[in-house]
């Protein structure tokens, strides 16, 4: 299954963002612990370029704290970046982003020269939570719906340190499947644009693999390993649960739901579904999968001017 999400707004915020780096001396991009390289966005890489980045791994209490430690170390090696992880509603994280932001652009304080500070990050990783963390009021509008920020606010934290918060920004392709699937399962993607059974199945697999024993645990699944077929695990949670319908017959719409529902609320377990390795992994299958492509669709377009 293909998992693509791009709501026109998207395509608003592309333009508006590459209007407001012009003044930006600090682009902030929140990411999700638990998925740090599928939440980001490469249209806001390809935006920045080389101005200075802080990157926020957000949700760190959700997240495995020895792969938020390995991605933290994987961030820092990148030019003119440096990463902390955080939890949005503690004061203390917010601290930390403030401090962090005004290292890497020294040159810039006092009310002559405040430092201009960007926002951004694909929906649901928790940025409007942080900004209203940061400001100590709602101003950001916030929701477990993705997409939910659609116009560009300045916000002023202090008289020499101004935000500016953007939409939510998608892949305008996903090529990496593992990524959309951990996008959706972060509740990054629209629920139209999902199957859910698909995607609780893929988490299926990568937990039994990576997290037997939370996987275990939680469904009191001593029996089953990772030797176990994925559908197999989700009869036995929709058992356990009471996810059943007359006549005996599974809900498999409804288990997919509560295993999809337990690793988002952290009921599984500190989760997180990639490593540095894994990913650049995925991504490298998936680049040479996407030139295969080309290369196929140029030989027939070359066979087709040929024919005439």
């Amino acid at each position: 299954m293909s998992i693509q999400w791009f709501p026109g707004h998207m395509n608003k915020a592309k333009k508006a963002i590459a209007e407001r780096i012009k003044n930006i001396d600090v682009v902030i991009e929140v990411l999700d612990a638990r998925l740090p390289a599928s939440s980001i966005s490469p249209l806001l890489a390809k935006t920045v370029k080389n101005i200075p980045c802080l990157k926020i791994l957000n949700k760190a209490d959700l997240a495995d704290e020895q792969r938020t430690q390995q991605w933290i170390e994987h961030f820092k090696k990148q030019n003119i970046t440096d990463a902390i992880a955080i939890v949005a509603l503690d004061n203390s994280g917010c601290l930390k982003v403030i401090k962090a932001c005004r290292t890497l652009a020294p040159h810039r304080k006092g009310i002559e020269k405040p430092l201009r500070a960007m926002i951004c990050g694909v929906p649901n990783v928790g940025k409007s939570t942080l900004i209203n963390t940061m400001i100590g009021k709602k101003s950001a509008k916030t929701g477990n719906e993705a997409g939910i920020t659609k116009a560009e606010q300045r916000l002023i934290l202090a008289d020499d340190f101004w935000l500016y918060d953007t939409p939510g920004m998608l892949w305008q392709k996903i090529i990496v499947p593992e990524t959309g699937y951990n996008l959706a399962l972060s509740g990054s993607v629209s629920k139209n644009a999902i199957d859910e059974e698909d995607i609780a199945l893929y988490l299926i697999s990568y937990l039994k693999n990576n997290y037997l024993k939370e996987l275990q645990n939680r469904y009191s699944a001593n029996e089953l390993d990772q030797n176990t077929h994925d559908d197999e695990w989700l009869t036995h949670i929709a058992k356990r649960r009471g996810a059943v319908l007359s006549g005996n017959r599974v809900n498999y719409q409804k288990a997919a739901e509560i295993v999809v529902q337990d690793y988002r609320t952290g009921a599984l377990g500190k989760i997180t579904l990639e490593t540095p390795d894994e990913f650049a992994a995925w991504l490298k299958t998936a680049q040479d999968a996407e030139k295969q492509k080309q290369q196929q669709k140029a030989l027939i377009k070359e066979m087709r001017k040929k024919s005439f």
